[in-house]
């Protein structure tokens, strides 16, 4: 069983990857629970957001694929207990070196991001 929760949230993650790299918002909004907190800091800057807002963000921004950006994403660990997840991530873009903790959990079957926490680090 934990094998095949593994391969379900490395599936969501890389969609979650795909759609911020690619500005695929439709295929980053099935990676996110219903008005997930999103809460963070980038340079210092508090950052505080739900999943819908921070969708709307990258609807509007330039995708880092159009901005010819190399794809360097990349999952430092997951860690599974059962239905519950925390996922740590290595999202460099945009000229930021972010790193993301996801927490997931199965609900209806599927593996969802239910809180997101970020930081930039310089």
């Amino acid at each position: 069983m934990y094998q095949e929760h593994l391969k379900e949230i490395e599936q969501v993650i890389t969609n979650y990857f795909e759609g911020i790299f690619y500005g695929d918002v439709t295929k980053l909004a099935t990676c996110f629970q219903h008005q997930t907190p999103i809460y963070g800091d980038i340079k210092g800057s508090e950052y505080v957001k739900l999943s819908e807002d921070y969708l709307e963000g990258v609807a509007n921004r330039q995708a880092p694929h159009d901005l010819n950006e190399s794809f360097n994403m990349k999952i430092i660990g997951i860690d599974i207990m059962g239905t519950i997840a925390m996922a740590k991530l290595h999202v460099p873009m945009l000229g930021y070196n972010y790193y993301d903790y996801l927490s997931l959990t199965k609900i209806n079957n599927e593996w969802k991001i239910v809180a997101k926490i970020f930081t930039h680090v310089a």
